[in-house]
């Protein structure tokens, strides 16, 4: 079913991170309710609201990294594209943002 899918150990971390954070958001909004705050984000948000966006900025964020990892290898003139590991991090990074101030 998934043969098509490039399943390589930063692909498989990221999906595990976002399983995990469904799972703590879920026990989260069941130990205590979420109230609608407004942010940096030009809209009041609750928190599966801020997950949602930050979560699709990851994702945009890693599939541009991947986009132009070449392109950055040939800037800097590296042997090889910069790791993934690098947008990973700064994926989880800015969600951790759009979820703390957001």
């Amino acid at each position: 079913m998934f043969d098509w899918m490039a399943w390589t150990t930063p692909v498989a971390v990221f999906f595990t991170c976002i399983v995990l954070m469904l799972i703590g958001m879920t026990v989260w909004e069941i130990k205590s309710p979420t109230v609608m705050r407004k942010g940096f984000l030009p809209m009041v948000t609750t928190r599966g609201d801020r997950l949602f966006i930050g979560l699709l900025t990851a994702a945009y964020l890693n599939l541009a990294f991947v986009g132009a990892a070449e392109w950055i290898g040939e800037l800097m003139t590296l042997d090889e594209p910069p790791s993934v590991w690098i947008s990973f991090v700064v994926s989880m990074l800015v969600l951790a943002l759009i979820m703390r101030k957001g």
